[in-house]
C-alpha cells in the first residue's frame, strides 16, 4: 500500500513515505552498515528525504563504485529523494545526471587517497540560477595540508581534480579555515596576503572567509615575538583589494 501511495503522489507525508521506501530498498545490501533517512514533511502530499549509506570499514572502490551507480538508478527514479554514501571518511552525494555523479565519485577516491584528509563531505547545492553546484567541505591534518587540499581542489592541483560547475569549498585544519570568495570563486588575494605573512613570521592561525563586501575576509594572528605592523603591512600589499577586510594581530598567549 505504502509503495502504491508514492507511485500515485498520495502519500500525506511523502517525506516520511519516501523515507521508508529508501530504507526498505537498501536494508540488508551487502557492505552497507547503516541506512540513516531524513523526513522533510513540507505541505500534506509533498516533501522530501535524505538517504545516507554508510558503507563498512574498508570497502572496496570498485564496490563503492557499483553502489554509487545504483544509487544513481535509484534516486533518478525517485524525485523528492537525494542519495548520499559514506565511505572511508568521506560522504558524498550521488545525483541523478551520470556526469556529475562520476566526478563526484573520482573525488570521492582522491580525496580518500589523500593523506592531508581526515573527512571531508561532497554535496550537491544548487542555487537559484547555479543548478550545477557542488559545496565541499574538507577537514585536513593541519594548516598546511589545509591550504595544499584547498588549492588542489579548487584549481586541479596533483592530487585531485575540480568538479565541474560552481564550486563551495570550505576547508580546514588546526590554525586556518579557508574558503571560497562570496562569488564561489578562488579567494586568491586573501590566500596571497596569508601567505605573505606566513613567509616571514610564525602564524598561529588564520581565517579567510568568504564577504558581502570586499569578496573575502582575512584574519590573522601571528606569534608574540612577530613584528605584527610589518606583518599587516605585507598582508595588506599582497591583497590590495581587500582594503579593510585585511586584519593582523597579535597572539597576546604566545
Amino acid at each position: 500500500m505504502l509503495g502504491l501511495a508514492l507511485l500515485n503522489g498520495c502519500a500525506i507525508d511523502k517525506g516520511t513515505a519516501l523515507a521508508a521506501d529508501f530504507e526498505e530498498n537498501w536494508a540488508g545490501t551487502p557492505d552497507v552498515a547503516k541506512v540513516r533517512t531524513t523526513k522533510n514533511n513540507t505541505l500534506p502530499f509533498s516533501g522530501t528525504t535524505t538517504g545516507t549509506l554508510t558503507l563498512t570499514d574498508g570497502t572496496p572502490a570498485d564496490r563503492v563504485t557499483k553502489l554509487a551507480g545504483e544509487m544513481r538508478e535509484y534516486v533518478a527514479r525517485h524525485d523528492g529523494t537525494t542519495g548520499r554514501i559514506t565511505a572511508d571518511g568521506v560522504t558524498f552525494t550521488v545525483v541523478a545526471d551520470e556526469g556529475r555523479s562520476r566526478e563526484a565519485l573520482a573525488l570521492w577516491r582522491s580525496l580518500t587517497a589523500d593523506d592531508q584528509v581526515t573527512d571531508a563531505d561532497i554535496n550537491d547545492a544548487p542555487w537559484k540560477e547555479a543548478t550545477d553546484r557542488w559545496r565541499i567541505e574538507v577537514d585536513a591534518v593541519d594548516a598546511a595540508g589545509a591550504l595544499a587540499v584547498f588549492k588542489d581542489v579548487a584549481a586541479e592541483g596533483d592530487r585531485h581534480r575540480p568538479l565541474s560547475g560552481v564550486t563551495v569549498l570550505k576547508v580546514k585544519g588546526p590554525g586556518l579555515f579557508v574558503e571560497s570568495d562570496f562569488n564561489d570563486a578562488f579567494p586568491a588575494e586573501a590566500i596571497a596576503a596569508y601567505e605573505a605573512v606566513l613567509a616571514e613570521y610564525s602564524v598561529v592561525g588564520a581565517t579567510l572567509r568568504r564577504d558581502p563586501v570586499s569578496g573575502s575576509a582575512v584574519s590573522i594572528v601571528v606569534a608574540e615575538s612577530a613584528d605584527r605592523e610589518h606583518a599587516g603591512e605585507l598582508a595588506r600589499r599582497a591583497a590590495p583589494n581587500l582594503g579593510a577586510a585585511v586584519e593582523v594581530t597579535g597572539n597576546s598567549s604566545d
